[in-house]
């Protein structure tokens, strides 16, 4: 199968492209966006990957799925398109890389900038019908988006692995701690980050900080 999909990420993956269960959820997928309303535009499906290559990533952060209202979704987990207001969750992130690194709130949530220096901004399901949240997350998405998890981890090291909240924690088990860094917390959605355990963590500049201490550039947040 000829997958539209970033020429590393292409080969890393190239063995998921034949399998059963992706020729499946292609053919699920398409019939979904032919047959109802559904995010992100079908050729930003693969916005992460191809934002990312797979050689230059440094930081990884894992999201559920896409947004799943109007104008919002564009393939990057947590980002919303330009002119979009901020979500919750994202609003949190800006809050504490704020208290973190003392850089000041953007002015957009659009975060390609981030992915543009090696942030693969990864949800575990990359595409979802609209209003209806984890409304394809049954359609094997996971297989493959945890099989990209595990090609960086066989065959990069030295990357941040940003996992927020327990969903994305359970990917944790994938990971070399003795290779890589994983940073966990609560997820930044107002329901979890007010309990505590969000705000506080630092993990904005643990992150660079790890970056820096192997030769490798740390990230604009």
């Amino acid at each position: 199968m000829n997958v539209q999909i970033e020429s590393t990420w292409k080969e890393q993956l190239q063995g998921e492209f034949n399998q059963a269960y992706f020729q499946h959820l292609t053919e699920a997928v398409r019939q979904e966006y032919l047959t109802t309303t559904c995010y992100p535009p079908g050729r930003l499906i693969f916005n992460a990957f191809n934002l990312c290559p797979f050689d230059r990533v440094k930081v990884v952060i894992i999201g559920q799925d896409p947004y799943h209202e109007p104008g919002q979704a564009h393939g990057l987990s947590f980002s919303v398109m330009d002119g979009v207001p901020f979500p919750p969750s994202l609003q949190n992130i800006f809050k504490e890389i704020h208290d973190d690194l003392g850089t000041p709130i953007p002015m957009t949530g659009n975060l390609t900038r981030w992915a543009e220096q090696g942030v693969l901004l990864l949800n575990a399901s990359l595409s979802v019908r609209a209003h209806q949240a984890n409304s394809h997350s049954q359609l094997g998405w996971q297989t493959f988006t945890d099989a990209a998890i595990r090609s960086l981890a066989t065959h990069r090291e030295h990357i941040v692995y940003m996992l927020w909240g327990s969903y994305a924690r359970g990917k944790a088990y994938m990971i070399d701690r003795q290779r890589n860094l994983v940073l966990e917390s609560v997820h930044p959605s107002p329901l979890s980050a007010n309990r505590g355990g969000w705000f506080g963590q630092h993990q904005f500049s643990r992150c660079n900080e790890y970056l820096s201490q192997n030769g490798i550039a740390p990230i604009e947040w």
